[in-house]
């Protein structure tokens, strides 16, 4: 499309609702391009955007002929499938308001968040999130009908009133379209893109998560700023990985790919994300810091498990890579001879790696969600990838800041998008104006009250701009440690550097008014009991596994090059390896894997304290949560390492 038509369709989009560029997308592309694809049974179906359309008009009517009236709110809690945007747009577009949950929530926790909005109706994926939904039927006092997707195992479940499959919506829908044919066009012109469009949950760090309101304008505008920057512009695939609960997919999906007209594909499950990543070929992907993280543990240790002459053409390869990142980064010059390396580097080595790993095609990788480590960054980088820092959160509409190509810095989140200024406050706090900034939390005007600070959004994170105008991210403001001596630092600076070791899955570090660092870390049980069986050292659980000595000597060892690395009082001092992961069914991390540093503070004081005393080993008695629901009883001891 050229630039003059670009920017007179994104104008009029600006003063629509999203379910009404949906209809205006439909009647412009029709059936002339992919809307929507999906993966079933190894076979990609498509839908055209006259489709999409039809579908979310037959889902909305379907929600009408059950009775949802204008300004109710619908739960969601679907996987990444059509059927989550076919709910989204099809309710907004008869006047509610929708929220994703996490499929991963227990039972308690989605009756809680569907009680706070008082949702008349829930979309659920299938049989697991419709029992979870049973379990607590007594207690959801305001849903009408659930509304089930996926059909296998529900055959018992017919007889339920309360139940109603998503092919009987559909239908439901055709059926009122024919009894009142015009209804929906009135339904659907009553929009206004002021309006409240759909709620996303704060991330819940420090208490309990937030419902963040907005607007379709809100939405639009931000897909306006992204379809201005992203190097492909309209043409763009998109490959659905993140939770539709999070704000990334929700931006990108409810926005870039709506108001752009380009396409949403949903992989047909976890284990085949990297063959139909080969399929599709994405020139763009925003995903979280953990996907990163552990890809990179993925390659690092499955070439460290390579013969000698693979993993040592592989090593000389990265090494080359790496200096004419640095180089880069630094703006200096890369010789033509190291350039000639570099090239047969990729050849050989590099080009295969990533279309092995679905990532040949991506012109712009992002990573965001969580600080990350820059030797993450500066190891794809090395490998040819072009993944970048970005930062946003729910409240700016998504991700506003992110690192120019041929600017990239390992350190910083960037610059902002077209229409956002960034500003820091006197005590170091980031501060957002754009049009992309949300209307307020729900049914709370005490904390959207404190969110802005004259009309400018306070972010709750501590930065700095650097001599380049790049946004150097420090920590949450809140997070910031204070040692006994008085130096200051953030947790996640030190966090993500540990994490960037292939067998550590998470570290919480702690500090706050104490004469030194200390850890609790989780190891990762794949690579770490990968490591175990080529060393013939036998184990059964993950508490078994993380009390070998022989891990704990593994473990120190790497924690000991990222101490090498780090000033004097930043340098961990002691640390235990937890006999548990964190989980969020626990309460230990939000849905999104973020660390909740309090609870987890509060939970194991114990072992905290303990390595802040002299004992060498504590006695542990807990309780853990599995994934069933059952509660067992966990009893070990715990060994407090010492690093020099």
């Amino acid at each position: 499309m050229e630039s003059s038509r670009y920017r007179e369709v994104m104008s009029e989009y600006s003063q629509h609702t999203l379910p009404q560029i949906l209809a205006k997308q439909a009647e412009r592309i029709g059936s002339h391009g992919i809307a929507i694809r999906e993966k079933a049974y190894g076979i990609w179906q498509t839908y055209d955007w006259a489709e999409y359309f039809d579908f979310a008009r037959r889902t909305g009517l379907g929600l009408k002929s059950l009775g949802i009236r204008r300004g109710e709110n619908i739960g969601i809690i679907t996987d990444n499938h059509p059927e989550w945007l076919f709910t989204e747009l099809g309710g907004q577009a008869i006047g509610a308001v929708t929220l994703n949950l996490f499929t991963s929530a227990i039972a308690d926790e989605l009756a809680h968040t569907l009680n706070r909005i008082r949702a008349s109706f829930v979309v659920a994926q299938d049989q697991e999130q419709v029992d979870k939904l049973l379990e607590v039927k007594h207690k959801l006092v305001s849903v009408q009908k659930v509304i089930y997707i996926d059909t296998t195992g529900m055959r018992s479940y017919q007889q339920d009133p309360w139940l109603i499959s998503f092919r009987d919506l559909l239908e439901r829908g055709d059926k009122l379209a024919a009894a009142q044919p015009d209804l929906f066009d009135r339904e659907l012109s009553r929009g206004r893109p002021d309006d409240v469009a759909l709620m996303i949950m704060t991330s819940g760090t420090t208490g309990m998560a937030k419902l963040a309101m907005l607007s379709h304008r809100n939405i639009t505008d931000m897909a306006q700023k992204w379809l201005e920057t992203i190097p492909s512009g309209m043409d763009t695939d998109w490959i659905s990985l993140s939770p539709p609960a999070w704000i990334v997919d929700q931006m990108w999906a409810a926005g870039v790919s709506l108001v752009g007209g380009s396409t949403m594909n949903f992989p047909e499950m976890a284990e085949t994300i990297v063959e139909d990543f080969r399929d599709i070929g994405p020139t763009v992907i925003i995903t979280s810091s953990r996907f990163w993280e552990d890809l990179a543990s993925t390659i690092r240790v499955k070439m460290g498990d390579a013969g000698y002459i693979k993993r040592t053409l592989f090593g000389l390869c990265e090494k080359i890579g790496a200096r004419c990142v640095d180089l880069e980064s630094q703006k200096k010059p890369v010789p033509v001879s190291l350039k000639i390396l570099r090239r047969f580097a990729s050849l050989i080595i590099f080009r295969p790696l990533l279309d092995r790993i679905g990532c040949s095609r991506i012109l712009t990788a992002f990573t965001g969600g969580h600080p990350i480590s820059p030797e993450v960054i500066r190891f794809f980088r090395s490998l040819g990838l072009n993944l970048k820092q970005c930062y946003g959160l729910t409240e700016a509409g998504g991700i506003f800041q992110v690192q120019p190509d041929h600017e990239v810095k390992a350190e910083t989140v960037g610059k902002p998008l077209p229409g956002t200024d960034v500003s820091i406050s006197e005590d170091q706090e980031v501060l957002v104006a754009s049009m992309s900034n949300f209307k307020g939390y729900y049914q709370d005007y005490q904390a959207t009250d404190a969110a802005f600070n004259n009309g400018w959004l306070r972010t709750g994170d501590a930065g700095y701009f650097d001599d380049d105008g790049h946004l150097v991210i420090i920590g949450r403001k809140e997070e910031i440690i204070r040692n006994k001596e008085g130096h200051a630092f953030s947790p996640d600076f030190i966090e993500t550097r540990i994490k960037f070791s292939p067998y550590i899955k998470e570290a919480v570090t702690f500090g706050e008014g104490r004469p030194y660092i200390t850890a609790l870390v989780n190891i990762d049980m794949g690579n770490v009991g990968n490591w175990a069986e080529e060393r013939m050292i036998p184990y059964t659980t993950y508490t078994d596994l993380s009390q070998q000595r022989p891990v704990e000597e593994l473990v120190l060892q790497e924690v000991g090059s990222v101490n090498e690395r780090l000033p004097d009082y930043m340098k961990i001092k002691k640390m235990i390896l937890l006999y548990k992961l964190l989980d969020a069914d626990d309460e230990e991390l939000t849905r999104t894997g973020k660390v909740r540093r309090r609870f987890v503070y509060g939970v194991y004081i114990k072992l905290i304290e303990a390595m802040y005393s002299n004992v060498s080993e504590v006695a542990v008695k807990s309780k853990v949560r599995y994934r069933d629901g059952q509660i067992n009883t966990i009893e070990t001891t715990v060994n407090v390492l010492e690093l020099n």
